[in-house]
């Protein structure tokens, strides 16, 4: 059986130092997919946009800067609050997010409840499958 662990909220787009807007997004983490996070960003859009990468960056980036190329996360403090930022870059375009640490961290804490650090590779069944491939 597997698990999803999901949390909505607003994760502010950056457009300038002195403007950003609310952007309604879901972060999503599945037992199916172990390493991986998911954030879709305009829920409520006809055209939402989906992004995937290491669910170890967000929890790293929490604490320090890391990552490199089209994923980028650290933490810092914007308007009197703690907040994750996320550089995301593609062909399509770039993008300056921020999220509320402590809502970003919550749920992180589920996915690491859900799945132990270092657990995954028991949740992708690769043993299975392999017996079944061999035993055919």
């Amino acid at each position: 059986m597997h698990t999803v662990v999901e949390r909505e909220l607003e994760i502010d787009l950056v457009l300038s130092p002195e403007r950003s807007i609310p952007v309604p997004s879901r972060l999503s983490y599945r037992t199916a997919d172990p390493y991986a996070v998911h954030i879709v960003f305009h829920v409520t859009s006809e055209a939402p946009v989906h992004w995937t990468f290491a669910r170890e960056l967000l929890v790293e980036g929490v604490f320090r800067p890391c990552g490199s190329g089209d994923v980028r996360v650290w933490p810092t403090r914007s308007d009197g609050r703690n907040v994750v930022c996320m550089a995301l870059s593609s062909p399509d375009g770039a993008a300056l997010l921020e999220a509320p640490e402590p809502a970003v961290s919550a749920w992180l804490e589920r996915t690491l409840r859900v799945v132990a650090p270092g657990s995954e590779p028991e949740r992708l069944g690769l043993d299975a499958a392999l017996r079944d491939i061999l035993d055919v």
